[in-house]
């Protein structure tokens, strides 16, 4: 049982930001339902794959979902598809999609058939124009910003983040436009692209601002933490750690347990500058780092982890993904979000259910993702609402398809 359970959310996605906004719903209790092509969409073998080539993309952000495979190429397609989105009910007719298409999934043509639609639609940037966060990022600035100081290359991250963060703007924009249909009775049409959340961001983090006012723009600063003190260090055994000093509890707790409070304190007399102020630190970040790194190079991970954990420093050891998978307890079954969990077709593994935690109510174990089309002939019943025999006729004219029994008692 979730927070959000009997809500009903439909989906027409690809790419990161709205499958993760669904997948998020889903995880809260919200049966979300995402309608494909009867040959899957442009996520179905998506990378990276299992090694009978299954998409474990489409598995980690469809899960706990059910699926329709519709062919939406054809009229009758197109209308089953719109009587699934629009069905009756109070928490219905929520619609969440990144793939609009004028005349059949833009909410005009939607709230023709019902008046109090939500949708919320992602869109690329505001003049139309395609956009995926791989193209956002470098048109925003920031991998002239990324990479070792002193560098000229651009450096484009591996993360998605602007997708990530589009997908937490989508929920947000559909349980806000939810919320208020329920005070007012009245629809909602809410439109988001991914480069105004790109561009909004850079204006929140003041970096437009900081442009404004100086005329400067921000420089590459290899792996330290601009604004403050953070930076990475070698240590004896090899490794190589992430240490904070952004706050001043964080710079205090370094100093006391590295023991150099005192040259530190020469350092900035020095210098005539006074580390308790993030800005002095961040000016000063290179001395800063001359006088710590000795400290660790001398030392190895297992001869300080241990004792930075109990006075509170704020660090990290840098890690591989197969290092953090095979050695970090919180990507363990140890963490509570995380179980073994078997996605048909693929296999069993470890996969994170929400992040949250509701006061009351139990964590649960997350659901696999679905089978493309599995859930095809009880949504056109239960949720269309077509009769047995318009349902079988449209599974012989290959409108709609599911997989076979056998399959389907495997996923159940």
């Amino acid at each position: 049982m979730g927070i959000l359970k009997g809500m009903r959310v439909v989906e027409s996605s690809a790419f990161v930001a709205v499958p993760l906004a669904g997948m998020t719903l889903a995880q809260m209790g919200a049966d979300v339902i995402r309608f494909d092509l009867p040959q899957g969409g442009l996520d179905y073998t998506r990378w990276p794959v299992a090694p009978n080539g299954a998409s474990l993309f489409w598995a980690g952000m469809n899960k706990g979902k059910r699926s329709v495979a519709i062919d939406v190429k054809t009229p009758r397609g197109r209308e089953i598809a719109q009587e699934i989105i629009c069905a009756p009910g109070e928490d219905a007719g929520l619609f969440i999609t990144n793939l609009a298409t004028p005349g059949w999934t833009d909410h005009a043509t939607l709230a023709a058939r019902r008046a109090d639609l939500v949708s919320v639609t992602l869109r690329g940037d505001r003049h139309g124009r395609p956009a995926v966060d791989y193209t956002v990022n470098p048109a925003v600035g920031f991998p002239m910003a990324t990479g070792p100081e002193g560098s000229t290359e651009p450096v484009a991250h591996a993360l998605p983040a602007w997708d990530a963060i589009a997908g937490g703007m989508v929920v947000s924009g559909l349980l806000a436009a939810e919320r208020h249909r329920l005070r007012h009775g009245t629809g909602q049409a809410v439109d988001l692209t991914l480069k105004d959340v790109a561009a909004a961001m850079l204006g929140h983090l003041g970096i437009i601002g900081e442009h404004a006012t100086t005329g400067q723009t921000r420089g590459k600063a290899g792996n330290s933490l601009y604004g403050a003190y953070g930076q990475d260090f070698t240590c004896a055994c090899g490794a190589r750690v992430m240490v904070i000093g952004l706050t001043a509890r964080q710079w205090k707790n370094l100093l006391k347990v590295t023991g150099l409070s005192e040259p530190m304190a020469a350092l900035e007399a020095a210098l005539g500058v006074d580390f308790g102020d993030e800005g002095a630190r961040w000016m000063a970040r290179e001395a800063i780092t001359a006088t710590l790194a000795p400290w660790f190079a001398a030392r190895r991970v297992a001869d300080f982890g241990e004792l930075f954990d109990r006075a509170g420093v704020t660090w990290s050891v840098f890690r591989s993904f197969a290092e953090a998978i095979e050695q970090d307890p919180d990507l363990s079954a140890e963490n509570p979000i995380f179980a073994p969990v078997t996605q048909p077709g693929i296999g069993t593994y470890l996969t994170p259910g929400t992040p949250f935690s509701f006061e009351g109510m139990a964590r649960e174990v997350a659901a696999p993702a679905p089978l493309l089309g599995q859930h095809s002939e009880e949504i056109l019943a239960d949720v269309a609402r077509l009769p047995e025999t318009e349902i079988a006729a449209l599974f012989d004219a290959g409108i709609v398809s599911q997989p076979p029994r056998a399959a389907l008692r495997m996923a159940s």
